[in-house]
């Protein structure tokens, strides 16, 4: 596969040198969310959404050291929920997703965070991304990971030409080694967070700044 940058000529892109190096670069670099158990994770990624991980792991501190199981959030009344994530931005309907995930599990898993795709994605509200997080860094099983910084950046170099996150993270499943599929979606991710950035990449100290087409840039 080839692209024309837009300073002139072409370049290959070579996806197997490009994720090489990304992998290099952000090598023992673990999730930004902080979390003890699956139920942990499931809840910060539920919270995570359209707030940074910072604030998340901010309010997380408090909260997991108070709420250990689906029945302890059940408990809870939701308005009390409500306050103490309140920090996180849409805590109506995040503490609304919270409760309703609880019960599923309470209901359908023994209280337990399934261990497997299907039956994560069948809880309230959690698609393939959030179980994708959850089977990568509470598990330990492959998975491909994609939020906006994987799809920016992903299509950037040249890696999809897909906009739907699914057939995304179907190309990526391609193109990475199946047991480097979480490393490198979340190389991705921290990638695209903090160096490939959605109005104003940098890319001069870019580690691919060799191999990038520059898409889209």
């Amino acid at each position: 596969m080839e692209k024309k940058r837009s300073g002139g000529g072409k370049r290959a892109v070579d996806p197997g040198e490009m994720m090489r190096l990304l992998n290099g670069a952000y090598k023992g670099r673990r999730i930004e969310l902080d979390f003890k158990t699956p139920l942990d994770l499931l809840v910060a990624t539920i919270l995570a959404a359209q707030c940074t991980d910072e604030r998340v792991n901010r309010v997380t501190a408090a909260l997991f050291k108070k709420y250990k199981t689906p029945s302890d959030y059940l408990r809870v009344p939701v308005e009390k929920l409500e306050g103490e994530i309140r920090p996180t931005g849409f805590y109506r309907n995040k503490a609304r997703a919270i409760v309703n995930c609880c019960r599923a599990l309470e209901e359908d898993f023994d209280g337990k965070v399934p261990r497997r795709m299907d039956d994560l994605t069948s809880l309230p509200g959690v698609g393939r991304k959030t179980a994708n997080v959850i089977l990568g860094h509470a598990f330990g099983t492959p998975g491909v990971v994609v939020d906006t910084h994987v799809t920016r950046v992903a299509a950037r170099l040249g890696l999809t030409r897909e906009t739907n996150p699914d057939r995304i993270e179907q190309d990526l499943m391609r193109l990475i080694p199946r047991d480097r599929w979480t490393e490198t979606s979340h190389a991705l991710v921290l990638h695209g967070r903090y160096v490939c950035k959605a109005r104003k990449p940098a890319c001069g100290p870019c580690v691919l700044s060799e191999h990038c087409p520059r898409i889209g840039v």
